[in-house]
This record gives structure tokens, sequence and C-alpha cells, in this order.
């Protein structure tokens, strides 16, 4: 799917609170229109690209200009009033960032307080940064940064300005995270980390600390596994021998983002000799220096041991590169030198080079899945053990965090904290988390499974909110948050819950905004795609995009695929011009909601106008099965929209809503409020000091709102649905 993006003219930020604070200024609409939100990061491409946090501009600003301070420019090579691109941007937590600065900041500042003072900005390599401390959003502070910060430089530290020399993981942006490792002029790479189970060498970053096995929530299966194999081939090679197999071990662990497999792999390898190589910053070097560490890292484990390497697909991307078959030669030493086992780790395994998975090197594959809400609620309580806590219901927690994988969870908590130190600074109390706090967290945290897709704005509403519509909402219910919420009552009765909903009715009668309640009311992530967004001109880039859809819908379940506008989507087959790309779209969409791989946890829903224009196929028994009707508002149901879409306005006592709702006969709800849009911008033309919204603004309104229900087209509809039964 095409990220959306837009060219926006830049004004230079003057604001205290923003300057040289790695923060730019968007207009609601921009973030709206770029699907983002607030403290969400974006990128930024003139001259240079870069990338940087994004807030909301002031309501006076221009819709189509960008807030950005003299530092931003700079990085981005642009002056004011010239055009910047904006998009949303992709970006991981930093593992480590080196920066250089003035001696006088290299000999004052502590590594601790470089990092206080850098927290939450987004940065990329020959980015200028300064110390000023951004804003982390509602409910923080940049306090004890600023105060550590004077302490340690005086008052030239808010002029001093740094370069970002390098970045871990490398080859894109990133964002400094409170576990972040951020060092005066040290250059990320050198010689492999060799830890030992007594001691690690002091020239080099120590990986990460095993963690005991038991703590190992949600992946105890694996870990067991992992155990066993190692035991067999480094311990006890004589039974494989014996036997007539090959005592050598190398096993690829997969699984997305943040689920633990490095963590997996450190607690299982712990009492034995490690060395370890980190795949994007070994990927990120010229090919001789890649070749090198390989073969250093290779000739250290001869001796015994573990040679692990975590995201090796920035190191053997599939696209391979010739220095790629010289480094699996020397991977097959490794792995065929007794006593030597070998340990990778992907999130992406699909973009590994498939040598890596020959008999002689990976024969092995372990796989990490995203935690279901036992296991969610496993990992809180192990992440939140130490702190205190007031009474917390982590089990709704959980139910509210599909998709969050245990880095996820942990940011969750750090975010938790932060709001927790506030309110305890604010209130002079003991600092203890509260519901509350995880509950505004999940609000600021996304889930990585699924920080790169685009998502529907789910917002706070649910189906209670939702007037009339009684049998819609029930349908819904039943097709959609069932399945997903009771599981064991199907199984029980021995039935398999509906895989798809096709939901349909006029235009402009709330389809979209009954998908965004259904979400909220079922707490699931929702995909969306509209029209014929997956459609590409390269042949094969559609079915793989549909592919990619429905695996990123599998791997945040519980979730739901929204297809908006599906009869674009999926058309009848055979009908079209287009070189046959809608009639494989339309092929893969039918094999992946009822192909040989089952389809758990996700349910698909499609919206249309056009039900009679969708390929009959998509409609049968195992895929869109369920057909809910949405018909056009009556008296009452305008009614109740007509009080929602007009609770911030202010009606004087001559508007009757009652009368009004029965007099929109015709009227769909997007029309409805519509009206009351402009009855509004017809009292400002009356008068720009106009306090309410009288009934002759309504009157006025009514003449330029016009109904846009087309009654043949509702007959129509209707007619469909007595004929689907």
């Amino acid at each position: 799917m095409t990220s959306p993006e837009l060219a926006l003219t830049v004004r230079l930020n003057t604001s205290a609170a923003d300057l040289r604070r790695g923060v730019v200024r968007l207009h609601p609409e921009a973030l709206a229109a770029l699907g983002i939100r607030e403290w969400d990061a974006i990128s930024l491409v003139g001259a240079r690209a870069t990338a940087t946090v994004a807030g909301r501009a002031p309501s006076d600003s221009p819709a189509g200009t960008i807030l950005l301070d003299d530092v931003t420019m700079s990085n981005v090579g642009i002056t004011e009033n010239s055009a910047v691109v904006v998009g949303p941007a992709t970006v991981y937590g930093a593992r480590s960032v080196s920066v250089t600065g003035s001696s006088m900041a290299t000999a004052s500042i502590s590594a601790a307080v470089l990092r206080q003072a850098l927290l939450g900005k987004v940065v990329s390599v020959g980015d200028t940064v300064s110390l000023l401390p951004r804003d982390l959003g509602p409910g923080t502070s940049t306090v004890e940064a600023t105060q550590a910060l004077s302490r340690t430089f005086g008052i030239a530290w808010t002029s001093e300005l740094l370069t970002v020399t390098a970045v871990e993981p490398a080859g894109g942006p990133v964002s400094v995270q409170p576990n972040s490792a951020v060092n005066w002029g040290t250059a990320i790479g050198g010689s492999p980390a060799i830890t030992t189970p007594t001691a690690a060498p002091s020239s080099v970053p120590e990986p990460p600390p095993a963690i005991p096995l038991d703590h190992l929530v949600g992946a105890t299966t694996q870990a067991a596994k992992l155990t066993e194999w190692l035991g067999l081939a480094l311990d006890e090679p004589e039974l494989l021998r014996t036997l007539g197999a090959a005592p050598n071990l190398g096993v690829l662990v997969t699984g997305p983002a943040g689920v633990g497999k490095a963590t997996l792999a450190r607690a299982v390898v712990a009492d034995r000799q490690v060395i370890e190589l980190d795949g994007p910053g070994v990927g990120a070097t010229e090919a001789n220096t890649r070749l090198q560490r390989i073969v250093d890292a290779v000739s250290a484990v001869r001796s015994g041991g573990v040679l692990l390497i975590t995201d090796i697909d920035a190191l053997l991307p599939a696209t391979a590169e010739p220095v790629s078959a010289l480094i699996l030669e020397q991977l097959r030493l490794a792995v065929g030198t007794p006593g030597v086992a070998f340990v990778a780790t992907s999130a992406h395994p699909e973009a590994v080079d498939a040598r890596l998975r020959s008999p002689d090197l990976c024969d092995r594959e372990l796989t990490l899945t995203l935690p279901d809400g036992a296991t969610r609620k496993a990992l809180l309580e192990l992440l939140l053990r130490r702190i205190p806590t007031g009474t917390l219901d982590l089990d709704a927690i959980a139910a509210r965090a599909p998709g969050f994988v245990v880095a996820d969870l942990a940011a969750l908590c750090r975010e938790a904290a932060l709001r927790a130190a506030t309110r305890a600074s604010k209130e002079s109390r003991t600092p203890e988390i509260a519901q509350s706090d995880l509950i505004g967290a999940l609000a600021v945290i996304r889930p990585l499974s699924r920080s790169s897709t685009e998502e529907l704005s789910i917002g706070s509403v649910t189906l209670d909110d939702v007037g009339d519509m009684v049998e819609t909402k029930q349908a819904l219910t039943e097709a959609v948050l069932w399945p997903l919420q009771h599981p064991d009552s199907f199984t029980r009765l021995g039935v398999d819950p509906p895989r798809g909903v096709l939901l349909y009715g006029p235009p402009g009668c709330g389809k979209t905004y009954l998908v965004r309640a259904l979400a909220s009311s079922g707490h699931l992530s929702v995909h969306a795609v509209k029209g014929a967004e997956l459609m590409d001109k390269w042949v094969g880039a559609s079915e793989k995009a549909v592919r990619q859809l429905f695996q990123r819908a599998r791997d945040s379940a519980p979730s739901l695929i929204f297809l908006d506008e599906i009869d674009a989507l999926a058309p009848r087959r055979g009908q079209s011009s287009d070189s046959g790309v809608s009639d494989r779209v339309v092929a893969a969409l039918l094999t992946e909601m009822d192909g040989v791989e089952p389809l758990r946890d996700v349910v698909v829903l499609g919206a249309t106008n056009r039900p009679d224009l969708i390929d009959p196929a998509l409609l049968r028994p195992g895929r869109l099965e369920r057909l809910v009707f949405v018909p056009p508002p009556d008296a009452q149901a305008r009614e109740a929209i007509l009080k929602a879409a007009g609770k911030s306005v202010p009606l004087a006592s001559d508007v009757d809503l009652s009368a009004l709702a029965v007099d929109l006969d015709g009227y769909s709800a997007a029309d409805c409020s519509a009206l009351l849009r402009e009855a509004a911008l017809a009292a400002m033309r009356r008068s720009m000091d106009a306090a309410d919204v009288t009934a002759d603004d309504v009157a006025v309104a009514r003449e330029k709102v016009r109904p846009s229900l087309d009654p043949e087209q509702v007959a129509h509809l209707k007619a469909y649905a007595d004929n689907r039964g």
C-alpha cells in the first residue's frame, strides 16, 4: 500500500516551546490526510531526506504549511517559503546513537545526561540536533533533563549543536529511547562483541544481558526446543553420529519485530561462549569490511560455542550481492566445525537469501508468534513485578492491546511510568502506576506490528453510540465480534465462525462509521484499504500486496480487514480490460480468505453501494458470507444523527431538531451532518460575532444542502437485500 505524501510550504517556527527541539508542526487536516496522530514520526524530503516528530500546529496556521525551526530546515536543506514533501515514517527504537559536539560538551556531559536530552527525538545519520529536550507529549516533563544539563554544562548548553555520526539499527531514522545507548564520538561497528559466561571485553558495547529462562513468557516451548537442539549438537554429538547424523546445528529464529527473538536466543545460550553480531550494523559496512567481520567472528568461535547473528536479513538480503556467497561459505565453515552452533534471527524471513536455509546451514527454524491476551497479561505482570502500582486490571489492558509484542508492552509500561511520575511530582505523593496511566499510554503507544501499515482512525465511539440500526448492529456483532470474542462457543457447537461480512447500502448512510464503532467495541486492530489501492501496474505486485495485507492482519490478530468500496477492488472476473490485474487480485482475495492456510482471528469486512458489481465467488459461504444492509436513516435515526452532530454547535432555542428530522426525508447521515455545518457557516456570514445558530440559518443551509439519496438506487438496494433473503 502506498503511503500518503503531501507537498507543504515551509514556514519558520518561532515558538520558544518548539525551538530546536526536534518537533515540527502540521495543521490537523494535514495530520488526518497523512493518516498519523500527533507525536508520530514523519519523513521530510527536500534537498536532503530526514525524519522528525509531528506536532499539531496552532489553529490559525494555514492548512498547506508546515512549521520548521532553523535546525530542521538545515537538516532538510531548504529555506523558508520553499516546498517540502512530507509523509509517514517508519522509525525503530535506537539501540545506540553516536554524536559529536564541542570539546567542552564532550568533557562535561555524561552519556546518561546526553541520552536524557535527546530522549524522544527522531534522528538520522548526518542530522544536526540540539540539547534542548523535546516535549514528549501530554503528561510529561523536561525539567529533569534541563536541570541536569544546567548543572553539568552551564548556560551554554542551550546553544550547543551536535552532529549524529552513527545510529543502530543502521540505514534509517531511529528514535532515542530510555534504553538507547547514546555515546560521544563512538562509531557504531568495530570488532564483534564476544561474550563468555564470566566476562566480556570492555572495548565494545555489551549486548543486553540474558534474562532467566523462566521469564520467557509465551516462548517456553521454543526455548525448550532450542535448548534440546543445542544440548544434542554441542554436548552429546556422539549420539547423533551413532545414528548416522552429522552433529551440525544451524537455526533460524523468526517472528514479528519486537517479539523477543534475540532475547530468546541469548537466554538459551547464556551459559556458553557466544559471539554475537548485529546484522544491520555489519550489513551497513562496505563489502570487504562485512566479509572481514564475518571471518573474524568465525575464527573466534571455532574453538567452540555459539555464533549468533541478529536480524540476518540486513546482512544477507534476498537480493543477493556478490559478497553474500563468501559470507555464506564462512557460515558453512562455522556450522561444519565440531562444537559450534549457528543461530540467526529475522523478523522478515521472506527477505533473507534463500541459500541460508540450505541443509548444511540453517536446516531448522523456530517461529515466535504474537502473544495472545493471556500471554500479554503475563508479560505485563512480569514487566510490572518490581514497580509500585495501584489496583490494576491487567486483563482489561491486555484485551485492549491486540498486536502488542513484548517490546510494545515494555514501551507501554515506560509511558505509564512517565505519566505516574508527572502526577506524583505535581501532587508530592509516592509514585505508583495506576490503571488510568496504562489506559492513557494505550492511546500513545503504537504496536511495532502495525507501525508501517495504514489503519482506520477508530476513536472512542462504540456500537452503543450508534443511534437506531438495531438489526444492523446485531448482525455485525454476531458476524464480527462473536467469532473473535467467543471462539470457544463456536468450537463447542462444532461450527466454523463467519469469515467475512459485506456491508452495503446507499452512500453516506454510515457504513464506515459503523466499522469504526465495531472496531472500538471489540478492541480490534483495523487494516483499511480504500477502493483499488491494491492495484499496481507491475505484474505480481497487486497479488503480493494482497498477501502482505492479510499477513499483517494475522500478525496483529485479533484484527479486522476493512475493504472500502470493494466493488472497485473485486469486480466480476472476465469483464475488465486491465490485462487481468483485477482478476488476479480477486483470485488472491479468494485464496487468502478461504484457501489452504486457514484465516484465524481475522474477519474481513467489505463495504459498497454496488453489491451487484462484486464477483459472485466472493459472496459464497466461507468468504463474505453475511450480507448486512445499512438502510437510509428514518426520522428517529436522523434526529439522533442531528443531536450527535450538533453537540458542539450552539443551537438557538428556535431550532427544533425533532421537527427538522421529520422534514429531512431523503437525507443521508452525511447530509444531516453537512446541513449543520452549512448552518454554522450561514451564521458566520450573517455575523462573524454570531453566538448561536438560528432556525433562519438552518433554513438558509437547506437551500444549499440538498438530499443526496437517489430513490431509485435505494429501491434497487432494498430489492437486492430482499432477493438475497
